[in-house]
């Protein structure tokens, strides 16, 4: 469990990736305390990136369910499929869960949600 309290972490300064389905309970937790979380690219398996999996949306649901900011990171939604570009358009104006393209940019949105 994260035991520093507040803020915008990313992922791996959780020392977590998401390997699987069953992680997301584990990322959420360390997550709890926190104002938002940063997941990139590289910390998915890439069957996150495959929405066919659905496992990108268990992530979302999870986040949005737990009203926890969820920012990731993705610098080239078209790269995974024309879907996933659309998706990453949907959550453009999303509430709690946004596919951004830097870092930069996921902390910039996560300190105004």
């Amino acid at each position: 469990m994260n035991s520093e309290s507040g803020g915008v972490r990313t992922l791996s300064e959780l020392g977590l990736r998401l390997p699987d389905a069953g992680a997301i309970r584990e990322v959420l937790g360390a997550a709890y305390s926190l104002d938002g979380l940063i997941v990139q690219e590289a910390d998915l398996d890439p069957a996150f990136l495959n929405l066919r999996s659905g496992l990108l949306g268990d992530l979302f649901q999870t986040f949005s369910n737990h009203r926890l900011p969820l920012a990731v990171v993705v610098p080239d939604p078209a790269r995974h499929g024309e879907r996933f570009a659309e998706l990453a358009r949907e959550h453009a104006g999303h509430a709690l869960v946004r596919i951004l393209p830097t870092v930069e940019a996921a902390r910039e949105w996560l300190a105004r949600a």
